[in-house]
Formats: C-alpha cells, sequence, structure tokens
C-alpha cells in the first residue's frame, strides 16, 4: 500500500514526498482511514512507527475543508506530556501543512507567555500545547474552544503519570460536547483504557504491536557493573566502540548532571537535559545533538518520548528505571521506521528488583555480557520470567536469640531495663509523693534537691 491509496489530498502527499516517505507505516494504514470518516480513535503503537503523521495527516486534511479559524480559537488541539514532544509534533504539522493555507502553533512552559498569546490572537487551526500552559493561557482568554473541531490525547499515559489528570479533565469540560477524539500512545495501561473509554465515542481500537513491546530491530543487552564503575565502563564503551552520538538516561537530575561532568572531563562532548534546565537550554542542547555537535546527551525520563532523532545508533540505560514500562520509551529512541538500533543497560546489583520487572513485562530475558577489567565484585542474581527476583534481606533474629539478648548483663541498650532518676532514688524534683495515709505531701518538699540517704 502506498500513501496514494489512503484518499489524502495532492498537498499533503506533496508534502509527504518531499519528506522521502513512499509507503505508510501499519499504525497509518489503519488509523488515516477511520480519522478521515470522522471516527473516534483508540490506537496504541511502539515509539518510532509514525503515529504522529497517523493523526496529523487526517486532521489537516479534514480542516482544510472547513472554515478558518477565528480570533483567539482553535480549531484542532493536540496535548502532549512534555516540551519536547510538543516542539516535535507541531514542527511536523508545519511540514505537512506546508502546500495548505492552514496555521499553527505550539504553545509550552519555560518561555515567555505573551508571543504565544499574540500568535494565537488570529486564532490557529491546529494548537499543540501541554496541559499546563494551556490552562495558563485559557485564563487569560488568549485561547478558546467554542469552534474546536477535534482532540488529540498523545501519550495520555504519560500524561497521566505525570499528574496532568485534573489539567486534562478541566480541558475537557471546557470544550464542545461534538467533537472528534483521537488517543494515540506507544502503550495502554487498564487504567488509561478506561480513563479512554470514558472520553471517546464508539471508537475505533487499533493496536499494531503487543502491549509494552520494543522494537525488534533493536539490539537489547545488559552489562552486569558494580554501581561505582558505571561511569569509567560508559566512557570505555564509547572510547572503545568508537560512539558518534548516543543518547544516556540517568534516574536522577543531579545523577545527569554528574554524569556529563564526568564525560567533559574525558574530553568526550556531552550535554545534560532535564527538568531544572530552561527550555532555552533544553533546545540548544537537542539542537546540537542532532546537528553532531555533541557526542553524548544525558538525559532524565522527561526526554524519554517525543525525542525524533534520525538514526540514532544507541541508547544507554545508565540507570535502570523505577517504571518498567519507562524502558521500552526509552529504548523507543532508537530503531526507529524500521532502522536497527542498539539498547545497552548498565545493571547493578542493587537494580536487580528492576531488571526482573523489565524483563517479566517485555517477556523477554536480556543477554549479559561482562566486560573485561570491569567484572563486578558484586554478583547480579539470575532473573526468570515467572515470578520476580528479589533482593535478600537480613534474617530478623529469632525469639530465643532475642531473650537472650534482653537477659544479658553486658548488654547495655536493654530497653526493658527501668531508667533510674538522675537524682539517685528519690523523685524528680517538682514530683507529687504519696503519703503513707494516702494524702499528699507539699511538691515543695523536694522541688530543687535530691532526698534524703539517710
Amino acid at each position: 500500500m502506498k500513501f496514494d491509496d489512503l484518499g489524502l489530498s495532492a498537498p499533503l502527499l506533496k508534502a509527504i514526498k518531499k519528506q522521502g516517505y513512499e509507503n505508510p507505516s501499519p499504525i497509518q494504514q489503519k488509523a488515516i482511514p477511520a480519522i478521515l470518516d470522522g471516527r473516534d480513535v483508540m490506537a496504541a503503537a511502539q515509539t518510532g512507527t509514525g503515529k504522529t503523521a497517523g493523526f496529523s495527516l487526517p486532521i489537516l486534511q479534514r480542516l482544510a475543508c472547513g472554515r478558518r479559524a477565528q480570533p483567539n480559537q482553535a480549531r484542532a488541539l493536540i496535548l502532549t506530556p512534555t516540551r519536547e514532544l510538543a516542539a516535535q509534533v507541531g514542527e511536523s504539522v508545519r511540514e505537512y501543512g506546508t502546500h495548505t493555507d492552514l496555521t499553527s502553533a505550539v504553545v509550552f512552559g519555560g518561555v515567555k507567555i505573551n508571543p504565544q498569546m499574540m500568535k494565537l490572537r488570529k486564532g490557529v487551526d491546529v494548537l499543540v500545547a501541554t496541559p499546563g500552559r494551556l490552562m495558563d493561557l485559557h485564563s487569560q482568554n488568549a485561547v478558546k474552544f467554542d469552534r474546536l473541531e477535534v482532540l488529540v490525547l498523545d501519550e495520555a499515559d504519560r500524561m497521566l503519570d505525570m499528574g496532568f489528570i485534573r489539567d486534562i479533565t478541566r480541558i475537557i469540560s471546557l470544550l464542545p460536547k461534538r467533537r472528534q477524539n483521537l488517543l494515540f500512545s506507544a502503550t495502554f495501561s487498564d487504567d488509561i483504557r478506561a480513563l479512554a473509554k470514558g472520553l471517546v465515542k464508539n471508537p475505533i481500537e487499533i493496536s499494531v504491536s503487543p502491549r509494552n513491546a520494543a522494537a525488534g530491530s533493536v539490539s537489547q543487552w545488559i552489562c552486569p557493573v558494580d554501581k561505582k564503575r558505571k561511569a569509567p565502563l560508559l566512557t570505555y564503551l564509547i572510547k572503545q566502540g568508537g560512539w558518534d552520538q548516543a543518547l544516556v538516561f540517568t534516574k536522577t537530575k543531579h545523577g545527569a548532571n554528574k554524569l556529563t561532568k564526568h564525560l567533559l572531563s574525558e574530553g568526550i562532548t556531552a550535554a545534560a537535559i532535564h527538568g531544572n534546565k530552561s527550555q532555552a537550554a533544553r533546545t540548544k542542547a537537542l539542537a546540537d545533538f542532532k546537528a553532531g555537535e555533541i557526542r553524548i546527551l544525558v538525559a532524565t525520563d522527561i526526554a524519554a518520548r517525543g525525542l525524533d532523532i534520525e538514526q540514532l545508533p544507541q541508547v544507554v540505560n545508565f540507570d535502570l528505571p523505577n517504571v518498567s514500562e519507562d524502558y521500552v520509551h526509552r529504548i523507543g529512541r532508537t530503531g526507529r521506521a524500521g532502522l536497527t538500533g542498539e539498547a545497552i543497560s548498565l545493571v547493578s546489583a542493587d537494580e536487580i528488583d528492576l531488571l526482573s520487572s523489565i524483563e517479566r513485562l517485555i517477556q523477554k530475558l536480556l543477554p549479559r555480557r561482562e566486560i573485561e577489567d570491569f567484572e563486578p565484585t558484586q554478583l547480579l542474581k539470575e532473573t526468570t520470567l515467572n515470578h520476580p527476583v528479589r533482593r535478600k534481606k537480613p534474617r530478623k533474629p529469632l525469639n530465643r536469640e532475642t531473650n537472650q539478648s534482653n537477659n544479658s548483663k553486658h548488654n547495655n541498650n536493654n530497653k526493658s531495663r527501668k531508667r533510674k532518676s538522675v537524682y539517685g532514688q528519690g523523685p524528680k524534683p517538682g514530683a507529687k509523693a504519696k503519703g503513707a495515709g494516702g494524702g499528699r505531701t507539699s511538691p515543695n518538699k523536694f522541688r530543687g534537691k535530691p532526698a534524703s540517704t539517710s
């Protein structure tokens, strides 16, 4: 099948040809006709399979047949979880709509809001936004949704993971009841499916790959190594393999900065991208990485979705993610559009639980390769797909051991031993003492001095 067979208009086919695409991907073959028919769609596809074009192309065609956007109005709204993904989707919409009269805009946080308000003043046909900034613009009457025709939730599961559920619910409540709803995501959890079915009406469900599956064109393997030796091992792999470009994922922002500093000290050009970086710094780092000016881009999971880097050869998990599904999204940065790629995970002994969860998610035991001179001193246990491997916890002491410890004359930490007053045998100053006949003794009797020992 070719794009000509999908019923797309000549301007769109011209733009597709300019991008060098000839044959639609499986997700595009199924999604484009359904969206052109005006149906609601729930689609799950692996990252890098062309789902952005799967919804942007038919949306552009449908909007081209209608009235242009009115001031401060948007006709199609595409919500994304991250700034990077918003920028990528916005770029795709502009490229595919080059030969049409349609307008588009991208809005997200981290930059000044006034230029975005000015751009929305005349209205746009397609608006790509992150939930937070969109709510800011709406609260200032910079954007309205009275004429909205299409809503797209891209990477809906990630938006919920990042805590955008309230913003999404609020945004949906502001939209017209009659609209087309499209949900595209790399994966759909059961919770996401339940939420989606409450938003879409009689949707067409499309799934072109197993849930939570990694791309078959990506070669995956793990390298057991001690935690303190991860940075030297990564340096060795980069230099020994002659890597020109690699995306490295860390668990924390501090870890990303620390690793970047280490790589720079080893003469390897690198930059970090994470939530504490300004939008300008993140944009520059990504642009330099795509242009080949830096070899290594160190990122947290904020960049696990939305980064579209052509022919990225390597992805490295410096730290395994806490959420197993994020592993699929991370390695989805390589092996895109049918190309081959390599995903390497540096795994220490304390990450055995995370490794086991990932392997059970993708239903595959990852091959292991130890690197000479970097063999771990702490053994990484073998894993299985049947049940998780847990790290051995210290054994709790037996009751008899506890009793023996409590009865020991040399145990100075025995909590059951009766505490003595610092004033000796008598009561504390200010305490009330009981008389022999049940009466009370004046508290001033013992205040300020210890009881007599005579």
